[in-house]
């Protein structure tokens, strides 16, 4: 089985840093994962220079979206800034010749009906021009969240149905987010299957706690509390490319693919 695996890496030269870990794929971020601020392409000679660098390379980009966009909630202070940064990465995304933007599913309010965050990622898709594929990923925590639990990643896949739009939206799994937020790796695959009829991309963690503990705590294949048959069984069964997003720089992602490869087969 052959099944593209890299990691996330630093902003400034992704290209050099796939090469330095024997990949052809990457993941990073494009400015502040933290902030509002718009985006910003580090790489010399702006996002001209890093797309061409990077199809020269035959190194395919993922990027992930701030980690403070939420365009589920019903807070406008922060519904509103969430759909404009989305549309800015996405923009930004596109234009270095990225794969996929992914995103977090974000949360409603607590006492809030889950409803309205549905349908208000259907809002958000039909507000967004998806010049490449945006890639919804599950969360480990919050009891409010729109993709902690399958149910609520039901809900919003049902909501998502109803967009203009929604064939550009996909979806990531992530099995430290998966563990943590209480949805079993030995059905975890089939189950987001079942809901969303895809899985284009896997982030492979291992998890510092415990199942269903909410916490979202990433750490190398072998050290963490994911049974490595099981989550190597993830990565099989899903097969869609692999973003490892585990610590460590390119000496520690190359363990991590090895580890990773021979246990996948």
């Amino acid at each position: 089985m052959s099944i593209a695996i890299g990691a996330h890496v630093e902003q400034d030269d992704p290209v050099a840093e796939a090469q330095a870990r024997g990949t052809t794929l990457v993941q990073h971020f494009l400015g502040d994962p933290q902030g509002y601020k718009g985006p910003e392409v580090r790489y010399p000679g702006g996002a001209k220079a890093l797309r061409a660098a990077a199809e020269e390379a035959g190194v395919d980009l993922y990027v992930h979206a701030p980690y403070v966009i939420n365009v589920a909630t019903t807070n406008n202070r922060i519904r509103i800034p969430s759909r404009k940064l989305l549309q800015q990465h996405m923009d930004a995304a596109a234009q270095i010749g990225a794969k996929g933007l992914i995103v977090h599913g974000g949360h409603v309010n607590a006492g809030d009906d889950p409803a309205k965050g549905f349908d208000n990622w259907r809002k958000a898709i039909e507000a967004t021009d998806c010049s490449i594929p945006l890639l919804i990923e599950n969360t480990a925590g919050g009891d409010n969240a729109m993709a902690r639990r399958l149910d609520r990643i039901a809900g919003v896949w049902e909501a998502i149905g109803a967009a203009d739009g929604h064939e550009n939206v996909g979806f990531c799994l992530d099995t430290c987010h998966a563990w943590a937020g209480g949805i079993p790796l030995t059905e975890a695959v089939e189950r987001i299957h079942d809901i969303t009829g895809r899985i284009d991309l896997v982030h492979a963690n291992d998890s510092r706690d415990d199942f269903d503990s909410g916490a979202d705590r990433h750490t190398s294949f072998g050290t963490g509390h994911l049974d490595p048959d099981e989550l190597a069984s993830v990565v099989r069964d899903a097969g869609a490319p692999v973003i490892c997003e585990t610590p460590g720089g390119a000496a520690e992602h190359r363990a991590d693919f090895a580890w990773l490869r021979e246990r996948v087969g």
